[in-house]
């Protein structure tokens, strides 16, 4: 060991390590992006960049392979980026899908290629140790007893070899706590880790799982006394290389600041995509910059949380704010108009070329359409925008608000009107719909932004959420009954937009457990019925169903020597219904079910002479119908309906409502039983084989 590595680590002069890894599988940032990130790091007080693309061939697939000339040239420049703005660029290495350990030829391979890095100008490193299998080979075993010993044995000599760099980072193959065997404590494979790496070397570590939901004081002292030092973190919090239809854009969080003088470092391993991870790395820096080095905060988060040193509501808010910065400044040609820029005429003979001078030349006439006109983009939509992709464990506030409306409006529509929520739930229908509009208006924006490499990596999530906002936003207005259903809710041949997941959405939901980790939990998914107002182009469907329900069921009479019922003209289509007072219900093949209703019943009685006295029509002036087909077995449709039916009833002003049934057809009497709102009502002049059910309105 250098003695000026020796005097600064006996002096507790390191610096803790804050910053960004750039680890995730895909694609990798590119050499602008990256040099912006440093950029951004220094202006936030970040220090550390660790280089470990996992598709980047060179660090992993082909470790052996030296780099060309160009891609040195690249490196270089890199890495001097990084040293101007301050940043520690850690160059990581992850030989081990191939690597055989025992192999003097490898490990000289190895060492090549670290030298080869440390003379384009760097001076920090890492062995990556993740992701590969455990089992040795043959050679190895003979020369290792164990895979732990294998891994120390090759990073202690490369450690040495570089001359002890003041920063060496450590990548464990168990570098979370679900990964150890029997547990932290007990894990032979950390017990040899921490007692044979040597103490210059710092270890890498994610928490308890490899996406930590949070990382407590507690596990931090236990994994730092089996290593034997205190672990950098390797956060995944905000990475998304593990689903393609997440983005992560909340805030740092569910990390104590306590754990700060705990550590030798925390580096984010964010998004895949480079411009989202604004929020993640500006957040991180807020939080390092909380109780750094054990001092009071320098950024005022107040205590209204749990941690009295930073807030992440907080956090989310200052990066917020100043992102809607970088969304406002165009980042290609093309963008908003500008004033016209003054250049000095040069006399030439030939036309000059035409070119974007940035005005906006075009005025519209009288009776043309005027000119588009952008609405700007508002920190209020940035906050939408990060509720709506939060974080890996939990929605944000409008996110969940919204899922909590969704789950009531559809559990509660059905029975609305019988017990006086109908108010209420047009209430929150409303506001559902509100919350849909803010995301569609907020896409809108977000589209219009002038920079668009932000827009661009934003897109397919953004156009996404948008869709299934769009589709839950039918629904719910199909569940009120305002207008026909959605076709991409009803069609059996829907647009490929109307549907998710494609071949691995579709493997998802054949698997029994589908849905069980959904940070919104609702009950199983039921077939899906879409109610809406009767038209004159349905009658015929209303009597097919009446026909078929009226020849249904075994031992049943045979319509023609049947007595009539009231309501038989209705649905027969003799009296033409109201469409304010009549409902189809439609499945995914078809109408499988109505309710119509007659706010004045005397009319229809008399058409079949059916004498009843002025006593009852009093009471219960109102007539009310409901006929499902057999292969509608959910009872929640036809109260819907009912209940939709009763409160435009009772809107009319009338007092009550009957029906009539016969007492054969025993499901319709089980249904207005379970009701528990119809009450059997005695008739004088009734045939034998009818009953009366009514409600007061």
């Amino acid at each position: 060991m250098s003695n000026s590595s020796s005097a600064k680590r006996q002096t507790g002069a390191r610096r803790f390590l804050s910053g960004v890894v750039e680890g995730f599988y895909g694609r990798p940032w590119t050499m602008e992006q990256r040099t912006e990130l440093f950029n951004r790091e220094q202006q936030w007080g970040l220090n550390t960049y660790l280089y470990a693309p996992k598709d980047d061939y060179k660090h992993r697939m082909y470790w052996r392979d030296l780099y060309s000339a160009e891609e040195a040239k690249q490196l270089m420049a890199l890495i001097s980026a990084a040293q101007q703005h301050n940043v520690d660029f850690i160059y990581a290495i992850s030989p081990g899908l191939d690597i055989t350990f025992s192999s003097t030829k490898e490990v000289a391979a190895l060492k090549r290629k670290l030298d080869q890095v440390k003379e384009f100008g760097c001076r920090s490193f890492s062995l990556l140790f993740d992701d590969i299998e455990t089992e040795m080979c043959a050679a190895d075993k003979q020369a290792f007893s164990s895979f732990a010993h294998a891994q120390v044995a090759v990073t202690n000599e490369v450690f040495q070899h570089l001359g002890e760099p003041d920063t060496f980072l450590f990548c464990p193959t168990d570098y979370c706590a679900s990964f150890c065997t029997p547990n932290v404590s007990k894990s032979s494979y950390l017990l040899t880790v921490g007692e044979m790496l040597l103490p210059g070397i710092d270890i890498l570590w994610t928490g308890p799982k490899v996406v930590s939901h949070k990382i407590s004081v507690e596990s931090i002292e236990e994994v730092s006394s089996v290593l034997r030092r205190p672990p950098v973190i390797w956060d995944n919090i905000h990475a998304n290389d593990y689903d393609p239809q997440r983005l992560l854009l909340g805030p740092y969080k569910d990390r104590p600041t306590e754990l700060i003088p705990k550590l030798r470092g925390v580096l984010t391993n964010p998004n895949c995509e480079f411009y989202p991870n604004f929020v993640a790395i500006h957040t991180l820096a807020t939080w390092c910059k909380a109780t750094a080095n054990g001092e009071p905060s320098d950024v005022d988060m107040g205590d209204e949380e749990q941690d009295p040193c930073y807030s992440p509501h907080k956090a989310l808010t200052l990066a917020l704010t100043d992102w809607l910065q970088e969304f406002m400044r165009t980042d290609q040609p093309g963008g908003p108009c500008r004033p016209p820029a003054r250049l000095k005429k040069e006399s030439s003979d030939e036309e000059p070329m035409q070119t974007d001078m940035g005005e906006c030349s075009y005025v519209p006439g009288p009776g043309e359409n005027p000119l588009y006109t952008a609405e700007p983009l508002t920190l209020d939509d940035l906050r939408l925008l990060s509720d709506l992709f939060y974080l890996p464990y939990e929605h944000g506030t409008t996110a969940r608000t919204m899922l909590q409306e969704l789950d009531w409006l559809k559990n509660n529509g059905c029975t609305a009107a019988e017990t006086d929520k109908t108010e209420e739930w047009c209430s929150r229908a409303q506001r559902f719909d509100d919350m849909c509009e803010a995301v569609v208006q907020m896409f809108n924006r977000l589209s219009n932004a002038p920079n668009r490499s932000i827009l661009y990596d934003l897109y397919n999530y953004i156009c996404d959420i948008k869709s299934g906002v769009g589709l839950a936003r039918a629904y719910v207005k199909t569940l009120g009954g305002q207008g026909r259903p959605s076709a991409q809710l009803m069609s059996d041949d829907p647009e490929p937009w109307g549907f998710r997941g494609g071949l691995s959405g579709e493997f998802q939901r054949m698997l029994p457990g589908h849905g069980n980790r959904d940070l919104f939990r609702y009950p199983p998914m039921t077939a899906v019925y879409c109610m809406r107002p009767y038209c004159p182009e349905d009658k015929m469907e209303v009597q097919r169903i009446f026909r078929q329900m009226q020849g249904a069921g075994e031992g049943k009479v045979p319509p023609m020597t049947q007595p009539p019922l009231i309501c038989d003209s209705l649905s027969a289509g003799d009296i033409s219904p109201c469409s304010q007072y009549a409902l189809i219900l439609e499945d995914e093949i078809g109408v499988c079910g109505y309710a119509l209703a007659l706010t004045d019943a005397k009319p229809a009685a008399a058409k079949i002479q059916r004498a009843i006295s002025d006593s009852v029509f009093e009471e219960f002036p109102s007539l009310i119908t409901v006929q499902l087909l057999p292969r509608v077995t959910d009872p929640s449709p036809a109260k819907h309906m009912i209940g939709r039916l009763l409160s435009s009833i009772r809107s009319s002003g009338s007092r009550g409502v009957f029906c009539e049934l016969r007492q054969s057809d025993q499901r319709m009497l089980d249904f207005y039983n379970k009701l528990g709102s119809f009450k059997l009502i005695q008739v004088a002049g009734l045939p034998r084989d009818i009953l009366a059910m009514a409600t007061s309105l």
